[in-house]
């Protein structure tokens, strides 16, 4: 299951449908608290988030999951491209860091691999159908 975290709604349900475009389950949220009192906080194979937002951050909510022994693939998307901010979430291990608005191909090839190193984390072979819906 791959989840999006943004607080713009538009953002969220267009990202949704993109990754469902690809076979892939989708769960949004509209903040990072709310990912992490959902089910899914442990659950999620991939994380979509958006950089800034109200509450915790996106990049706020990556140090968390990593300060608590998550190591979810996180990709970053932002309005506001920083290069701070970049290296920063490149150094703690971010999959990919894109631009507002993303070309879908760009996106797509970010989840790949960021399954394709959830699976290597977990000791797993499976294919992407694995974690199709």
């Amino acid at each position: 299951m791959v989840a999006i975290i943004d607080d713009d709604e538009s953002v969220r349900l267009a990202t949704a449908s993109l990754v469902r475009s690809i076979g892939m389950t989708t769960s949004t949220f509209a903040s990072a608290e709310e990912f992490l009192f959902s089910p899914h906080a442990r659950d999620a194979s991939c994380l979509i988030t958006d950089v800034q937002m109200p509450g915790m951050s996106g990049v706020e909510l990556q140090a968390y999951l990593l300060k608590n022994g998550n190591d979810v693939p996180v990709i970053f998307m932002t309005a506001f491209p920083e290069e701070r901010i970049r290296q920063q979430v490149d150094a703690a291990g971010a999959i990919g860091f894109l631009s507002k608005p993303f070309d879908g191909g760009t996106m797509i090839a970010c989840i790949d691999k960021a399954l394709k190193r959830d699976r290597a984390a977990k000791g797993g072979h499976a294919s992407r159908a694995a974690f199709e819906a």
